[in-house]
């Protein structure tokens, strides 16, 4: 399994039977396959739809059902669609549960910087600063490095700030932090990582919430 579906399949675990959940683009259109079995969640797409299904199969793939991200998807039994103006209302309303992000960094206090890179051209925020002040619960999911090997796990962000609201779990191919009013703490780690491997590709400051023998023991609980 490549270490972009380890990261989601991790993320389908930190779901809840009857989340509404919204997936961005990138890692997070993923966790639409790991969705854990004997749970129902519902995910939104904001582009209009709620009841995405899993990734279709070649055979299976509609060119009328698309993400906010023009992959093609499928849709639940009793999906339901809407205009973006409707979609917006259920995010800025708060009747978003989880939102699953990916971001260009996330700081040390649980900050993220998704949407622009100075220099670059922008064709628009998209939802991500709306799902940031409206979702109850915002996890990220990132490889932990660039491919050029720095952190995406900074003290401060280099690219422009998506919201001033934290998230709360961040999952990368290293670990698991969540975020508190201090800052990160690690409280999973990857089959074969330790505290300080984890430290080695972090910019950021981190706590470790338990004993590396129990972080350990956390993560297989989580695996079973």
């Amino acid at each position: 399994m490549s270490n972009k579906h380890m990261i989601a399949k991790r993320a389908g675990l930190a779901l809840e039977d009857g989340d509404i959940v919204n997936l961005g683009i990138g890692i997070p259109t993923l966790v639409a396959d790991y969705v854990p079995e004997g749970i129902k969640v519902y995910l939104h797409s904001e582009n209009g739809i709620l009841g995405v299904g899993p990734t279709p199969q070649p055979d299976e793939v509609d060119k009328n059902l698309v993400n906010a991200g023009k992959l093609p998807v499928t849709v639940e039994q009793g999906a339901s669609f809407f205009d973006s103006a409707s979609s917006f209302a259920m995010i800025r309303g708060g009747h978003i549960d989880v939102s699953i992000l990916g971001v260009l960094q996330v700081d040390e206090n649980g900050r993220v910087a998704n949407w622009a890179v100075p220099g670059k051209s922008v064709l628009g925020v998209g939802g991500a600063m709306d799902l940031l002040e409206g979702s109850r619960k915002v996890i990220v999911t990132t490889l932990h490095t660039t491919k050029e090997g720095e952190s995406k796990i900074v003290k401060d962000l280099q690219y422009p700030v998506t919201s001033l609201r934290k998230v709360d779990l961040i999952i990368t191919e290293l670990g698991v932090f969540e975020v508190d009013e201090e800052g990160l703490v690690l409280i999973e780690l990857s089959t074969g990582q330790t505290i300080e491997s984890v430290k080695s590709k972090t910019d950021a400051r981190f706590r470790v919430g338990l004993s590396c023998e129990e972080i350990l023991e956390n993560n297989r609980r989580v695996k079973q």
